[in-house]
């Protein structure tokens, strides 16, 4: 299992992250190795979670999924954020070879207090593009060059991107890696997350087949 850098042959971008430490991970859906990441230009620190070789020759199943406290840890059922972690976990483990990028940018980059304002506003009856705009924030700030750089740290060049997000598929294209496949990772959303999936799908453009 590969735990050093093996950089893309067509990119000679500078790495700005830096691998603290790695360590084994058993989880319900299988064992993995799991690694923590700091950014070298910003207080964000990442993990990635994987398992089986990282073949910069291999595409090889990817997600980058962005921290949801709510729906990872309580299991909120006003996103699907959680169930697709532990889709992409179990597609992994039957794979046999991953990789997951766990990124710190809550509630689409503005953080759990605002996110929690956000749901405040939601309660009114604003969605949830609506209520990041009345808060003065952007509709999607997260960005996911360094996210890139770590897939590149493992020793990952060619990518089957599990998401349903284009923007997300349009910027690891540009920071390098090679998109080979997008494989949808839909979940049949619970009915208090019906208007939540409605509005990714209009508004923020996902790929959602409903």
């Amino acid at each position: 299992m590969a735990d050093t850098n093996n950089d893309c042959p067509w990119t000679d971008r500078a790495i700005t992250v830096e691998k603290v430490a790695t360590a084994n991970l058993p989880t319900e859906a299988g064992d993995f190795r799991i690694a923590g990441y700091r950014s070298l230009n910003s207080r964000e620190e990442f993990v990635a979670l994987y398992k089986g070789e990282m073949d910069p020759e291999a595409p090889t199943l990817v997600r980058i999924h962005s921290q949801c406290l709510t729906g990872d840890v309580f299991g909120s059922i006003k996103c699907d954020c959680g169930p697709q972690l532990h889709v992409a976990m179990e597609m992994i483990e039957a794979e046999g070879r991953g990789a997951i990028v766990y990124q710190q940018q809550e509630g689409r980059g503005i953080g759990i207090l605002n996110k929690i304002r956000a749901y405040a506003l939601q309660d009114k009856g604003a969605d949830t593009v609506e209520a990041n705009e009345q808060l003065g924030f952007a509709v999607d700030a997260r960005t996911y060059q360094q996210c890139a750089e770590i897939l590149f740290d493992l020793g990952l060049c060619q990518v089957r991107v599990m998401s349903n997000n284009p923007d997300k598929l349009k910027a690891l294209e540009a920071a390098g890696l090679r998109i080979v496949e997008r494989i949808p990772i839909e979940i049949k959303g619970e009915k208090a997350a019906a208007h939540y999936l409605r509005t990714k799908k209009e508004k923020l453009g996902h790929l959602l087949n409903f």
